[in-house]
């Protein structure tokens, strides 16, 4: 009954994603239509229902909306601009400097943010039209900006480790969040490792040298976007407050910042409040619906076959990660990363828990991994996100691409293989 069970819920799903039918509604129908093999219709309607109302109340889940508000906040009022100077001021005196900058940008923008996709917009939109003037490739640019916007989701705040904490079920958010400190400097490095060949390449020019008392000026003016992370991520890690309770003190601080800069208007706000909300609606529907999917799942013993199936395999750990990465790798490339988190979550952490791996270092990695689908077709959200704010085609945009990808998979491989990358830092604060 059990292997029935699999065979109708990945049928299903399947069925109804090439239909083009929204991943929520895949979830939330294919989990209805497993449960029918062993129970009746209303049964299992009632079942479901209650299961996606018990995945929604959770305290930590409100850090979401509270993120992705600060997030639109922030890209409005002025402060991905303040963070693009501090940058510029760092980089932009070397050749191809504006490709650092980007890379360094949404590093800074997405450790206040914690969003990939405003990354992505706030940073091409100010950069694009820079980068054109000084004679840089469009499709490189883009390239660029796509693969560095997922250093957001890495690191903290991500909504990503939220969900993977909800789906883990329990793992610490504030360990989660500093992890993902030393794991997303690196993928910033290597990503600027990979431009700079580009960079020789083309022979692209340094920007004008910027003077240290300018460079003094532009962070100055950045240290109160700044002072967000030592408040947010500090009060979480010395247990002044919990991530939920630091999510609504990031919109009150971004709002009252931007409201301080005059770059936001009071007008303003209620347009800001519906796209946080819209945002916000996609997300929860799709935990809702994972949540019944992972009930279903865990009521048939999916996890439990699967993970027996895959010690079966080999009971060797890198043999267990390897395996699972290139699931996910391929996964990526046709599902979102919230979906998948908490899909797989429940599947793979208890087979990597049984052969040694921490579940906060196996959450950085997969979060890791998960980003690289992002940034590839068919359904890669930033790829998209991109090329529209480049204002060319997906065709062009590939083979530039394809450098970084290998960048972001070296960087996936270095974090498989040295732990410490991810569990060194909450190991120092005591979090694990």
């Amino acid at each position: 009954m059990e292997w029935i069970s699999i065979v109708v819920l990945v049928l299903t799903f399947l069925t109804l994603l090439a239909l083009g039918v929204p991943v929520a509604w895949c979830l939330g129908l294919s989990s209805f239509f497993t449960l029918i093999v062993t129970v009746a219709v209303m049964p299992a309607s009632t079942t479901i229902a209650q299961r996606m109302a018990s995945g929604l109340d959770s305290f930590a889940l409100l850090a979401i909306p509270f993120f992705v508000l600060a997030g639109e906040i922030m890209n409005r009022g002025g402060i991905a601009n303040r963070l693009i100077d501090f940058a510029k001021g760092l980089t932009g005196r070397l050749p191809g400097g504006l490709l650092y900058v980007n890379v360094l940008a949404a590093m800074l923008f997405g450790a206040i943010a914690g969003s990939a996709a405003a990354a992505a917009s706030a940073i091409g939109s100010i950069l694009g039209k820079r980068m054109d003037q000084e004679g840089y490739p469009k499709t490189l640019g883009a390239a660029v900006n796509i693969t560095s916007s997922t250093t957001g989701l890495i690191i903290p705040p991500s909504n990503v480790l939220i969900i993977y904490s909800l789906a883990s079920g329990g793992v610490s958010i504030a360990a989660l969040f500093v992890a993902g400190y030393l794991p997303g400097i690196l993928l910033g490095l290597v990503l600027m490792v990979c431009a700079a060949i580009f960079i020789k390449k083309h022979n692209l020019p340094a920007s004008e040298r910027v003077s240290f008392g300018d460079l003094g000026r532009y962070f100055w003016r950045a240290i109160p976007s700044l002072f967000l992370l030592v408040v947010v991520i500090g009060g979480i890690v010395i247990g002044v407050f919990t991530a939920t309770e630091a999510s609504a003190i990031a919109v009150v601080y971004t709002l009252v910042l931007s409201f301080a800069y005059g770059e936001l208007k009071l007008s303003e706000l209620p347009g800001i409040l519906i796209r946080s909300s819209e945002t916000t609606a996609v997300v929860l529907l799709l935990i809702g619906t994972c949540m019944s999917m992972s009930w279903v799942m865990s009521s048939e013993d999916i996890p439990q076959m699967i993970s027996e199936f895959m010690l079966n395999v080999s009971e060797n750990k890198w043999v267990i990660l390897i395996l699972i990465n290139l699931i996910l790798l391929f996964v990526g490339m046709f599902m979102d990363i919230t979906p998948a988190v908490l899909i797989f979550t429940p599947i793979f952490l208890p087979v990597v828990e049984r052969v040694g791996v921490d579940p906060v270092h196996f959450g950085i990695m997969m979060t890791l991994n998960l980003c690289i689908g992002l940034c590839t077709p068919p359904v890669g959200s930033l790829l998209f996100v991109g090329v529209s704010i480049a204002k060319i085609s997906l065709t062009q945009v590939i083979r530039p691409l394809l450098p970084f990808f290998l960048a972001m998979i070296f960087a996936l491989i270095l974090v498989m293989i040295f732990p410490e990358i991810s569990l060194f830092l909450p190991r120092l604060f005591d979090l694990i």
